[in-house]
């Protein structure tokens, strides 16, 4: 394989990819200030002691200039502190030194693209549950009842773009236990925060695209799976997705060198490098098949093979993580 990318690492190991990245200066593009804030520092002096804790350490206290990197990706924008997938959250991203920030991609009830981490997750995302639009919901919200926790479904595909675009952001979460709408949204978990929790913006996949090419930064829409029939509603088949998804970047001037578009599908990679080959040389392959068996020390689980990967025109695949204990 050409390159082998874990897009979807631990936060944790980007930020302090961030500072290494950075204060060794290779692959930086500088396009803004960047502030990395506290945290890498808070991650750094957290780690057991040992020559890579000295060297980070050593690093960190030099106080160079930070610059933005490719090696640190925005995944949903900075969702430790902003509502993910709102222009805030990208903006504190790019920021933070991402020189790749990532939209997942859904789509409206009207077949728009919106930056949504899956299409039924309003209701833990957004204040829809709060709103008229709640009616539309497909499943309503349930309190506890004592036994069963409380729960609603409320995707982009019941919505329109433009109903879409009246929704506030919210940080991910739901409480189980609730027995009102307000309850239910006060869920966030304890290792986020609430304090830039407000009016969170939602953006289009469209919208998404122009603010990256503002704040200078590089993309990676991740296709994300339909959770509704296909073809939706008869007709809009999961290819006529993919290729809407490439499209507007087409339609926006945006370099496929400047886009690595992801799927798990690797149907939907396979569309790209025969249809988009363009973009589709950049495509990554989201290898989910260890929940199938894939054994990462043993090659002949690995079904497809790499050969047949690279046959099929595969360039880069974000392979599955390997267990936090697995020391092997």
């Amino acid at each position: 394989m050409r390159r082998i990318w874990a897009l979807k690492g631990f936060i944790a190991t980007l930020a302090i990819g961030v500072a290494t990245v950075a204060c060794a200066g290779q692959g930086a593009r500088e396009k803004t200030t960047v502030e990395l804030g506290p945290r890498p520092y808070y991650l750094v002096a957290d780690m057991d002691k040992g020559p890579l804790k000295q060297a980070l350490q050593e690093c960190t206290s030099q106080q160079r200039p930070q610059h933005a990197s490719d090696f640190s990706i925005g995944h949903r924008g900075a969702p430790l502190q902003f509502p993910e997938h709102t222009e805030e959250s990208y903006r504190a991203a790019a920021r933070m030194g991402a020189g790749i920030v990532e939209c997942d991609v859904a789509f409206t009830k009207d077949r728009e693209l919106v930056c949504r981490h899956s299409q039924c997750d309003l209701h833990t995302t957004t204040n829809i549950l709060d709103t008229e639009l709640a009616s539309q919901c497909s499943e309503p919200f349930t309190p506890f009842d004592g036994s069963n926790p409380a729960s609603a479904r409320c995707c982009t595909s019941d919505i329109t773009l433009a109903e879409f675009k009246t929704l506030k952001g919210k940080m991910d979460g739901a409480n189980p236990r609730a027995t009102t709408v307000e309850e239910y949204l006060q869920g966030t978990a304890s290792w986020r925060t609430d304090l830039y929790n407000q009016n969170g913006t939602l953006l289009s996949h469209q919208e998404s695209i122009d603010l990256f090419q503002k704040l200078g930064v590089k993309m990676t829409p991740e296709l994300k799976a339909p959770l509704v029939p296909m073809p939706y509603e008869g007709n809009y088949r999961q290819q006529d997705y993919a290729r809407q998804l490439i499209e507007e970047y087409r339609q926006a001037g945006v370099s496929p060198q400047d886009v690595y578009p992801q799927s798990f599908n690797l149907e939907d990679v396979r569309y790209w490098i025969d249809h988009h080959p363009r973009y589709g040389q950049q495509a990554v392959y989201l290898d989910g098949r260890d929940a199938q068996g894939l054994d990462p020390q043993n090659p002949g689980t690995w079904q497809p093979d790499m050969e047949t990967l690279k046959g099929y025109g595969v360039n880069i695949i974000a392979p599955p993580p390997v267990d936090a204990g697995d020391h092997r």
